[in-house]
């Protein structure tokens, strides 16, 4: 499966001077993956953070698509890290490879990357 997520993070501006769609400088988004995920995350095609409004306060959301998805699961319960000030929570992704967590994370999308038909 195809799947396509909006990931939710705090607005990270000192002067705070940031209105709705605005993108961050690359130099203070893209972190590398090991140290913002605790973890490898090359299978994750990865968007530049951009600022939105919720509620009325900007906040930072981006687009993760991933491919060859087994299964994604949306946890009854919220994760015991995850921010009620934030849209999504935690979801787990299950792939050939393993599984993936992805904090503060929406469903946008699941396709069948190849449908049968009939």
């Amino acid at each position: 499966m195809l799947v396509h997520l909006h990931q939710y993070q705090h607005e990270q501006v000192q002067e705070g001077r940031r209105t709705a769609g605005e993108s961050q400088t690359e130099d203070s988004v893209n972190k590398d993956a090991e140290e913002y995920f605790g973890e490898s995350m090359a299978d994750l095609d990865v968007e530049t953070w951009e600022t939105v409004e919720y509620e009325g306060d900007p906040i930072q959301r981006r687009t993760v698509t991933l491919d060859e998805v087994a299964a994604i699961s949306v946890p009854r319960e919220p994760a015991e890290d995850d921010d009620p000030d934030l849209p999504g929570r935690t979801l787990q992704v299950r792939t050939g490879g393993g599984e993936t967590f992805i904090p503060q994370a929406e469903i946008v999308e699941v396709q069948d990357a190849t449908p049968e038909e009939g």
